[in-house]
């Protein structure tokens, strides 16, 4: 069955690739499939049984799509991303959009030269826990914003080409940005190699915002345990959402002054509800989305840029023994939490 909002191509059909293959192939909008090994191939011939595939990425620019997927190794996306928009295909490229911010800044340029849609997977923002989070921040639910901090820790999926913070943190990144409602003013950055030389295996990143707001992450691939864990501290509520159980927590905790002396209140916390759908999916709707409608998704190359800045800042600050590195603030409004709950 053909997809009426849009006809794409999935580049890349690996460990990630293959939930974009099954996604589109279920939404009747994929067409080819291009996958150089046999071994992806035979796994997008059971996905998709009925659709194409190619062993060569070019067969993608040729192919009666609106669309090109780019779920390949991340030194590849700057370079297929291009290709891709120089053909005048929309582009849904997964994190990182590239590995610098001037590779970055070409793309969303010539995206915007061409007219095209040229899009990010940053699937954390499409995850309908982290869309109610973005809702308690804005109804003012939390208060004030102080403080955020997440956690994104495992033990494997080392990488040989990109290190632990280009590998991990860019979703965090973008949910975090996207929850301050800006830009840093400044980044430091810290972390350690230990199975290969320049590639970090643990980082801590701190991001300074205007009004004293202030974020880390903390990400590792030499774990003892799995944990994805966002926390948002508001000066009247907090909240913690937690993927690996699923649970969202909205807790009645803060502190008062009585007489001059701090009081913790430690109320209870509360489950927020949220929907089940898989956050994949709803990202891969906004792609075909935004090839009808010709708007910008959320997750767009200007919001994917951003993070580059973020992660160039801290790649820099990492370099130099965590020296902090400032960032140009960017508007608040770019970021408006009113336009994307």
């Amino acid at each position: 069955m053909r997809s009426e909002a849009g006809r794409v191509a999935v580049v890349g059909c690996g460990l990630w690739g293959r939930n974009l293959v099954r996604n589109f192939h279920q939404l009747g909008a994929l067409q080819l499939v291009c996958e150089p090994s046999p071994a992806g191939q035979a796994t997008s011939a059971s996905i998709s049984p009925d659709v194409p595939i190619s062993s060569e990425f070019e067969s993608a620019l040729h192919a009666d799509v609106e669309g090109v997927v780019i779920a390949t190794p991340a030194e590849t996306h700057h370079r297929l991303a291009r290709a891709a928009l120089m053909a005048d295909k929309d582009v849904l490229v997964e994190k990182p959009l590239a590995l610098s911010r001037r590779s970055g800044s070409e793309l969303v340029e010539l995206a915007r030269q061409r007219q095209r849609i040229l899009m990010v997977g940053h699937v954390l923002e499409y995850h309908p826990a982290v869309a109610r989070l973005r809702e308690l921040v804005a109804s003012g639910a939390l208060g004030r914003l102080h403080y955020l901090y997440s956690n994104r820790l495992s033990l494997g999926k080392v990488r040989r080409e990109e290190n632990i913070l280009w590998s991990f943190a860019p979703h965090d990144v973008a949910v975090i940005l996207r929850l301050a409602q800006g830009m840093p003013t400044r980044v430091t950055a810290a972390g350690a190699n230990y199975l290969q030389p320049r590639v970090a295996d643990v980082t801590v990143t701190n991001l300074f915002f205007p009004n004293q707001v202030q974020a880390h992450i903390f990400v590792s691939w030499l774990h003892p345990f799995k944990e994805q864990r966002l926390v948002v501290i508001g000066s009247e509520k907090m909240a913690s959402f937690d993927d690996v159980s699923k649970r969202l927590v909205l807790y009645d905790r803060r502190i008062e002054w009585m007489r001059g002396r701090p009081r913790p209140v430690r109320g209870e916390g509360e489950e927020v509800e949220f929907s089940s759908k898989e956050p994949l999916r709803a990202e891969c709707e906004a792609f075909l989305e935004a090839i009808r409608t010709r708007r910008p998704p959320l997750t767009d190359g200007l919001s994917g840029l951003r993070v580059l800045e973020v992660l160039d800042a801290a790649q820099e600050s990492l370099g130099s023994g965590a020296e902090s590195h400032p960032i140009a603030p960017s508007p608040p409004q770019e970021l408006a939490l009113n336009e994307i709950c």
